[in-house]
């Protein structure tokens, strides 16, 4: 009877504890959330979505031309590092056993690990002095590098963890192995796998340091993947380090911004999903 008491205490012990971790963990999230919201929600208005920044000095103007900047930034190294990605993380987690799938992890872990500005001058050096101009390209290339070991590494863990009986059953039913993965393996990770690129399209959407040396900015609207181009993180740095008050609010409200793009991504991807896998049972 000692030793049961002792068990049900210390399973009673371990939750508390666990559940006080995960409060601590959430506090400073949420306070940073609301401080932003806080200070950002009052210059939100419809003129900040469509307008361009007004010149130095003169009140009012937007970062409509910076939002659709990102947005265009964001889907140029989706393009690029999730096809790839994906790709890589099928390998490592089906091929991955021999020497090349562990020099390939070891890569993927050391790019998500880079400093973003280092990754920033490597783009510059390749793609920004060739074409000798900032652009909207080499800003999306130079997230794209960003993005790809998160969404290689978390899609090689969610195919890992589908059951080896559904492999079993589809090769069994005479599919081959290509036929197993994409058909069958990839259908059941596939809410996994999504989680991993919306992970890494959040990690990107807020990046600074790689954009100042690839995308460099504009007060205009985008015209060209190949001319320099807008984004909010540029607007917001320029913006936070002024001295003017209707820039620096802008820049608070400019940070709200980005933290309700990624919601709305994630929002739209996951209802998108739903609805499909619904169509699909």
């Amino acid at each position: 009877m000692g030793r049961r008491l002792r068990r049900k205490v210390a399973n009673v012990l371990a939750a508390l504890i666990s559940a006080l971790m995960v409060i601590l963990a959430v506090i400073p999230l949420f306070h940073v959330l609301f401080y932003v919201l806080g200070k950002g929600l009052s210059g939100l208005s419809w003129t900040f979505f469509t307008n361009i920044p007004a010149p130095t000095g003169v009140p009012g103007g937007g970062m409509g031309n910076a939002i659709l900047g990102s947005l265009i930034l964001v889907a140029i190294a989706s393009l690029v590092s999730v096809p790839l990605g994906i790709g890589a993380g099928i390998f490592l987690s089906e091929w991955g056993r021999w020497r090349l799938g562990d020099l390939v992890r070891w890569v993927a872990d050391m790019l998500s690990g880079a400093p973003s500005i280092v990754v920033g001058l490597f783009i510059y050096s390749i793609v920004v002095v060739p074409m000798q101009g900032f652009s909207a390209l080499s800003g999306g290339l130079a997230l794209a590098v960003l993005m790809m070991p998160t969404v290689a590494r978390s899609t090689e863990q969610m195919l890992r963890m589908v059951p080896v009986a559904l492999r079993e059953g589809s090769l069994a039913l005479g599919a081959n192995w290509a036929q197993t993965v994409w058909r069958v393996v990839m259908p059941a990770a596939r809410r996994g796998i999504l989680t991993g690129v919306m992970l890494a399209v959040a990690r990107v959407m807020g990046e600074t340091a790689p954009l100042i040396v690839t995308a460099f900015g504009s007060g205009f609207w985008p015209s060209s993947i190949f001319k320099p181009i807008a984004a909010v993180p540029l607007q917001v740095f320029v913006y936070a380090i002024s001295p003017y008050p209707d820039w620096q609010q802008q820049a608070w409200t400019g940070a709200l911004t980005l933290v309700l793009i990624v919601l709305v991504i994630n929002i739209v991807a996951r209802v998108a999903l739903r609805d499909r896998m619904g169509v699909g049972r």
